[in-house]
């Protein structure tokens, strides 16, 4: 798995940043690739413009839509002007993108990125964290995993559209610019507590995806659940 940062003049805008990593198309469809924006609310009150692509691929049942293959994030902090783009890349051994994005904060002009496991092979590849979440500091070369221990507490809330379903992914594409309060309303919908807010306290080993055993059973997929109607 690589996670990937790239470091661009000021100038060249988000589009620009997006289209060297991803072509739009109709990817809610389960192909091609989808593209959108969405203006992220930081601790402080400050809002960020994301780029979001994603394209498909991967295992999947015969009859069902392909995964989500790779997954790219592209931002430009004001402060500074320096551009960075955050990848969850395919895995073979998971077969689909390795994380989902939950949240991007930013602090002293440093950015950080809370990411989830994507699905149980992913939880136990990634060791099995408790609470259920992969932590990412860019250290100006890279992005570096970091304990819960090092990311900082002023970080509480889920800034990013966290549930991906066809349908919602089809009307971010179509909206182009999905708004702060839209991402809050939605994400204050999700039924999990970890998605409620990023959790500091351990989850109880029933809200976990389960060790694995010598059974061919299939693991239990730990993904969002639909956002309530």
């Amino acid at each position: 798995m690589k996670i990937s940062s790239l470091q661009r003049p000021a100038h060249i805008t988000l589009g620009v940043m997006l289209a060297t990593v991803s072509l739009s198309a109709f990817g809610f469809l389960g192909f091609g690739t989808d593209s959108w924006q969405e203006e992220v609310l930081l601790h402080d009150g400050s809002k960020l413009i994301v780029s979001r692509s994603q394209n498909y691929g991967g295992r999947h049942e015969i009859g069902q839509p392909s995964p989500i293959k790779e997954h790219t994030v592209a931002f430009i902090l004001p402060s500074s002007g320096k551009s960075f783009v955050w990848k969850s890349e395919y895995g073979d051994d998971i077969g689909r993108a390795n994380f989902g994005l939950l949240a991007i904060h930013v602090l002293d002009g440093t950015p950080y990125v809370v990411a989830e496991p994507n699905l149980c092979l992913s939880y136990s590849k990634w060791g099995r964290p408790n609470p259920p979440y992969v932590f990412f500091k860019h250290d100006g070369k890279g992005w570096r995993r970091i304990s819960l221990q090092e990311f900082p507490a002023e970080f509480k809330s889920l800034n990013v559209s966290v549930y991906l379903g066809s349908r919602e992914v089809e009307m971010m594409v179509r909206q182009g610019t999905v708004s702060s309060q839209q991402i809050a309303k939605a994400n204050s919908e999700m039924r999990q507590p970890e998605y409620k807010a990023i959790l500091r306290e351990a989850l109880p080993e029933s809200a976990l995806c389960p060790q694995y055993s010598s059974s061919p059973k299939a693991p239990i997929p730990m993904k969002p659940k639909a956002p309530q109607e």
